[in-house]
């Protein structure tokens, strides 16, 4: 089941991404710094113009990008992602078996992980290293409960590895093994590794690799109505309370909490919802959010609560306090909600993956030599990825100066927010001396500079 969960993931994840449907923001991103690594360059991501470390303190691109060295590839990181979401249903398997549970309904609890939604969606949305973080968290509660101290430690490591804000998470999941499930070395560690890790990320290396505008830019943007600091936020949430009330208690969060039990609210009952303590911290980042990007089950946000939510509905299974006791309604349940939910590219109709345009886009893309830099569009621009300077052009993109550049590709038919900025672009370029047309067809114009300039 997970060799074929893995599998299935995985293909999805380059259909995805061959019919130019994936994108700069996240997959560029971590495309071109782990590519950077594997080369012995610094990491800087020309897409955030900083370092990569002071995005989250994502450590864990650099062991990735031993992958790279292999071979520099994007489907690594698909591979990746998609075998550690897989995976996640091993710990899920031995934590049912644990709490006391029949194999069918082991297997049940296989089949619930592996179809909520969120993990489908996830893995098909660019790529990002908090699905790593999903069975490593999973591993460090099985850890934690058979009292193997080496591979919790290792396994919240690794976890705060994948993103810094996870160590809120971590610190959350401490509290709970200290006070519920009696793990008190582990729960003390938790606590400790979990606030010692936000104070090295937030007050050093972020602001170090990234300076001050990395920490507002893609930490707080979102959270803008508290103020551009942890201690403008904190004064806020203690003087302005009802800010935050009315932020909390709306439409789109119950919205949002719905999408996220309704797959299984069957195996969800009060008196077992103690492992949700460690998914406190993640779900209000995300409901106090002002983004609604952090408010469904298409991205990768909701992930630290996963592991949590399968711990919850496990308890309940075992406890007899769930709505569906068989196996075949467990499963059906189930299917019904991946079907409902799950964003399936097979049978999207997106743009028609932008097909009419798709083999001149790869023609085009074939012409351009890895070490020239490009200026682009939002969904070539992973196909690009493996040079220091590549940049985003469109009418909300910031201005950029063209002739630093090498290659200029555009896909005037569909990549562009309004079509006169596209056809302005490509008759600036036309008439440009510094660039000759080196490619077009299908309204993909490939622009190379002139080397005789």
């Amino acid at each position: 089941m997970i060799g074929i969960s893995a599998l299935f993931l995985f293909i999805s994840c380059i259909f995805r991404h061959e019919k130019f449907d994936s994108g700069a923001w996240d997959l560029g991103i971590f495309d071109q710094a782990v590519y950077l690594i594997s080369q012995g360059q610094p990491p800087i991501s020309s897409f955030l113009n900083f370092h990569i470390l002071a995005d989250h303190a994502a450590w864990i691109l650099y062991p990735l990008a031993l992958l790279y060295k292999i071979y520099p590839s994007v489907y690594w990181l698909f591979a990746v992602q998609s075998t550690a979401l897989a995976v996640g249903a091993l710990p899920i398997w031995y934590l049912a078996r644990q709490a006391g549970l029949k194999n069918s309904h082991g297997l049940a609890m296989v089949v619930v992980y592996l179809l909520y939604p969120l993990v489908y969606n996830a893995n098909l949305f660019d790529f990002h290293p908090d699905t790593i973080a999903v069975p490593a968290l999973l591993w460090a509660v099985l850890a934690a409960r058979l009292g193997k101290i080496g591979w919790f430690c290792f396994s919240i490591i690794l976890v705060l590895g994948c993103k810094a804000v996870f160590s809120l998470t971590i610190a959350a999941m401490g509290v709970w093994l200290l006070c519920f499930e009696k793990k008190r070395l582990c729960g003390t560690i938790a606590i400790f590794a979990g606030i010692a890790w936000f104070a090295i990320a937030n007050k050093f290396i972020i602001p170090v690799f990234g300076g001050e505008a990395a920490l507002l830019e893609r930490h707080f943007y979102r959270y803008s109505y508290l103020g551009s600091s942890f201690s403008e936020m904190a004064k806020i949430l203690l003087m302005q309370p009802g800010i935050i009330l009315e932020k909390i208690f709306s439409l789109t969060n119950l919205g949002y909490l719905l999408l996220l039990v309704v797959p299984v609210i069957w195996g969800l009952a009060p008196q077992n919802l103690t492992p949700l303590i460690s998914a406190i911290p993640c779900l209000l980042l995300n409901i106090f959010a002002d983004h609604p990007s952090q408010k469904d089950l298409i991205r990768h946000y909701s992930l630290p609560v996963l592991p949590f939510l399968m711990l919850t509905v496990i308890a309940n299974l075992a406890a007899g306090r769930v709505w569906l006791q068989q196996k075949r309604a467990i499963i059906l349940w189930s299917l019904v909600g991946f079907l409902a939910l799950a964003k399936i590219p097979f049978i999207s109709s997106k743009q028609m993956w932008y097909s009419d345009t798709l083999q001149a886009t790869k023609e085009a893309i074939a012409l351009v030599q890895t070490s020239g830099s490009v200026l682009t569009t939002y969904n070539i621009a992973p196909h690009l990825a493996y040079r220091p300077l590549i940049k985003l052009t469109d009418a909300t993109a910031p201005p950029v100066d063209i002739n630093v550049f090498d290659y200029v590709l555009l896909n005037l038919r569909h990549h562009f927010s309004t079509q006169e900025f596209a056809n302005s672009l490509a008759n600036k370029l036309k008439n440009n001396q510094q660039f000759n047309l080196k490619y077009h067809r299908d309204d993909i114009y490939l622009f190379e500079k002139n080397k005789q300039v």
